[in-house]
């Protein structure tokens, strides 16, 4: 209490100094601190983003209204060294009676301490110098606003300013813009004086942005000159480009109006020291080049090796290492087709994708053998990849299981495999660790600890047996995978052997979408600790330890008053549901001894795991800073359903409890189906809304009455809801009573406001809500199933607030969740019961949650 109590004293009388600063404490005499840029559009006062951002100088930062760097950078020294050298000028005794104790030098490296310069430095460059109006900037400020309601449409624009005081060295600039009628589009025509492009024109299905009744916007011309050029460079117009798109644009006569007339001359061509017009000409591919081997050292070397393959010409200056066809399957261009830059992008997107060259090359020269001049010849640079590259790397982790990590990996990447562009990916990891989860008898600081190894084969196409160009055409980059892994947990819980393996196929139907098919994904977990179960499950054991100290019948179940891990735990379990006990299937106790066992059985079982899946995501972000968009991913999984059909088919027999087995192991059946959409709106000023909603579900049916452990969803986390550990929330109202909760089905919905607090630190408050709940399984507990909508009351509410640090290439991010609505309680007494910094859960993570 005494710690909390000195640490709330200090942050108020930070809280108390930071406010008692004087904002126009550096403001000269005669001069105004820039409060406000109000800009009046006909007399109202107007909130368009792109206006204000018109401004050469703005308002000093806020942090929710208070002008948090302002005051810090006025709470700086900015001279520290001649105040520190003054304080001897004051007292001229002073620095002798410092020098003995300390020595001159000592005394003078003081002045450049962090206690005397150092605090000050830090706090000007944090904080932010005040914004003194600059009536210069002002004046080129108005200049850029009548620009902007001009390229508007507004060609009468009236536009001037004044400045308001609004207290002492403070000060308001009224932006004033009286805007007259806007204008609007009449009649629009196009002049094109090469034939063949007026009827490429024509011929566009494509609608012009240009719109008679439309207001006048330069953006509008921009988009459409854009769209033009796009086209008719699609078409065969190599030497096309956007500034051969000219408008006249006519308002005599006009009542705010304005007759548009697109034109476009002929190609303009330079030579030497004059230069002469002629029509555009559309141009055909006469030749592909394909240089396999290509870099500036060899540019001018002799051709060594060479071959033709489908009208494609392949040169290597060294032995052509490649198949052609894996060459020539990623490239769009062919000839005797029509030159496109879309063909040119696309062949540039796939040779990237095949990870094999470096930065490939496309470029064209007219064909000097066509007596006509309308032929060129595709020349492709591609310079190879090193066939063989290691890296290494070595980690600090958190997550889920791990309080603290450190991680080591290598990797070796083998291209060109078998000459067809493939690459195998093989990789090694180790990783030790700390939980203070797991079962640590020896109080061992690094308690968990895992290895593993896993290879990937990539292959640039569709590896099946029949043809996919018709389904999936290379258009859409399709690539295979074959995957496998072996992993072992060590003292980390049940001890696990984990086995993978997987075939799966990648393609892009669309360019901002992505699809992936895993026609074979294998799992064998194969727990090697099972008796060290109530070991890790604590809060299981505890429980069932109570019920034992009433009901137990046996006493070498039990020592020291305790029951005996695992034969005592066993024992007492195999008494209960024997009937040896005086529990009854009718009492609570029974139930939760059922309930215990049910759940050591399931968590405590190998698995053997064949899925097939379906993944799609759709986005419409353009690019990393893009806050406006929003995702969508879907995916469903089916496993054990071939087997299962082979095994009716087979009529292969079954074990004691029904279940078809494979290597005397039963194999899992579900089908489990996933929803996943995320919303962004940016509202400028680096002001971001973001909203997620999840809803996942896995049924198990035939083979299984549950869902692997793996497989299952659990909630809570860094990326899930906040004001909850991982596994620590649910299933419904159940009180979180197990160790590593989870359950078969899932709904979640978060949202998040972000903005900027001052340089690259960001703030965000934010709102989770969720939960899971077990359906259509085994699980008997009626607080932990969802049995009808009424259930969506064990919805679970966190908020909070959080800060984040852009480092460019990551976020650090931390985030602070309360309780605000936890189903764990009795109806009636779930809001705001734990809504305090003792229940808050302090989260770190890296990047956004979504």
């Amino acid at each position: 209490m005494k710690k909390n109590s000195t640490k709330i004293t200090a942050f108020i009388l930070i809280a108390i100094l930071i406010c008692a600063c004087n904002a126009v404490k550096r403001v000269p005499e005669g001069k105004s601190l820039l409060i406000k840029n109000n800009i009046l559009v006909n007399g109202k006062s107007t909130n368009d983003e792109t206006a204000a951002n018109q401004m050469y100088q703005k308002p000093n930062g806020t942090l929710l209204g208070y002008k948090l760097r302002l005051n810090l950078y006025n709470l700086a020294n900015l001279n520290p060294d001649s105040t520190y050298q003054a304080k001897f000028k004051k007292n001229p005794g002073l620095y002798e009676r410092q020098s003995k104790i300390l020595s001159a030098k000592q005394v003078d490296r003081l002045g450049q301490s962090f206690l005397y310069k150092g605090i000050h430095e830090f706090l000007k460059n944090t904080g932010e110098p005040p914004v003194i109006i600059d009536t210069s900037k002002a004046k080129k400020s108005l200049l850029r606003l009548k620009y902007y309601y001009f390229n508007n449409g507004y060609f009468n624009v009236k536009t001037d300013y004044d400045i308001d005081s609004v207290g002492y060295k403070k000060a308001k600039i009224n932006y004033n813009i009286t805007t007259g009628p806007a204008y609007l589009l009449d009649s629009i025509k196009t002049t094109i004086k090469t034939p063949a492009l007026d009827s490429l024109y024509k011929t566009n299905k494509e609608p012009s942005v240009l719109k008679s009744g439309n207001q006048f916007k330069t953006a509008d011309f921009e988009e459409e000159k854009n769209r033009v050029t796009t086209y008719f460079r699609n078409h065969g117009a190599y030497f096309f480009q956007p500034t051969y798109v000219t408008y006249d644009i006519d308002t005599i006569g006009k009542k705010n109006k304005a007759d548009v007339n697109l034109i476009i001359n002929n190609n303009n061509i330079q030579e030497k020291d004059s230069s002469r017009t002629e029509p555009f000409k559309l141009y055909k591919i006469s030749d592909v080049n394909i240089y396999t081997d290509y870099s500036p050292a060899n540019s001018k070397s002799q051709i060594k090796d060479s071959t033709t393959y489908n009208n494609f010409n392949l040169y290597s200056y060294k032995k052509l290492k490649y198949k052609p066809r894996a060459i020539t399957d990623a490239i769009f261009i062919s000839k005797g087709s029509t030159f496109s830059d879309t063909r040119t992008t696309l062949s540039s997107r796939y040779l990237n994708n095949l990870k094999i060259f470096n930065y490939p090359s496309i470029q064209y020269e007219v064909d000097k053998r066509d007596p006509n001049g309308e032929s060129l010849i595709a020349n492709v640079f591609l310079t190879p990849r090193k066939k063989y590259s290691f890296g290494a790397s070595l980690d600090l982790t958190h997550s889920n299981i791990q309080d603290f990590g450190i991680g080591a990996s290598i990797s070796e990447t083998i291209r060109n495999v078998f000459n067809r562009a493939e690459t195998l990916e093989i990789s090694a990891r180790v990783n030790i660790g700390s939980s203070k989860d797991m079962a640590n008898p020896n109080d061992n600081f690094f308690n968990v600890s895992e290895y593993g190894l896993d290879m990937k084969l990539n292959f640039p196409r569709i590896l099946l047996p029949f043809g996919t160009e018709k389904i999936i055409p290379k258009r859409m980059i399709p690539s295979t995978s074959i995957s496998a892994g072996f992993s072992k947990q060590t003292n980390i819980g049940l001890d696990k052997e984990n086995f993978t393996g997987g075939l799966s196929y990648n393609w892009n139907p669309k360019r901002n979408n992505t699809a992936k098919l895993e026609l074979l994904n294998a799992q064998f977990v194969r727990n090697l600790n099972p008796d060290n179960y109530f070991n890790v499950y604590s809060s299981s054991y505890n429980e069932l330890n109570n019920i034992a100290g009433v009901y137990n019948v046996t006493e070498s179940n039990m020592e020291d008053g305790n029951l005996v891990v695992p034969t005592g735990t066993t024992g007492f379990t195999n008494d209960v549901l024997s009937g040896k006990t005086a529990l009854t299937p009718d009492s609570q106790e029974y139930q939760d001894v059922e309930s215990i066992e049910e759940r050591r059985l399931r968590l405590t079982e190998n698995d053997f795991i064949l899925a097939t899946s379906y993944t799609f995501t759709k986005t419409t972000k353009k690019d990393l800073p893009d806050n406006n968009f929003y995702q969508f991913r879907t995916k469903i999984e089916s496993a054990g359903s071939v087997l299962s059909a082979i095994s009716n088919v087979s009529s292969l027999p079954k074990n004691s409890n029904g279940q078809y087995v494979i290597f005397n192991l039963p194999y899992s059946e579900y089908i489990k189906t996933e929803f996943d959409y995320i919303k962004h709106w940016d509202f400028g000023k680096e002001k971001v809304l973001a909203v997620r909603s999840f809803f996942g579900i896995a049924i198990p049916f035939g083979n299984s009455n549950y869902i692997p452990f793996s497989r299952s969803y659990y909630s809570g986390g860094s990326n899930d809801n906040r004001a909850w550990q991982p596994y620590a929330l649910g299933p419904g109202s159940t009180n979180a009573s197990n160790d590593f909760n989870e359950a078969n089905m899932k709904i979640a919905l978060s949202g998040e406001f972000r903005f900027k607090i001052f340089g690259d630190v960001k703030g965000a408050i934010f709102a989770d809500a969720g939960n899971i709940w077990n359906v259509l399984d085994n699980v008997v507990d009626p607080k932990a199933r969802f049995d009808n909508l009424n259930d969506l009351d064990e919805i679970a509410l966190g908020s909070g607030f959080g800060l984040r640090y852009d480092l460019s290439f990551f976020v650090v991010r931390l985030d602070l969740g309360f309780k605000t609505y936890n189903p764990a309680h009795e109806k009636g007494d779930r809001w705001f019961k734990e809504y305090n910094f003792g229940h808050s859960v302090l989260n770190f993570g890296i990047n956004y949650p979504f």
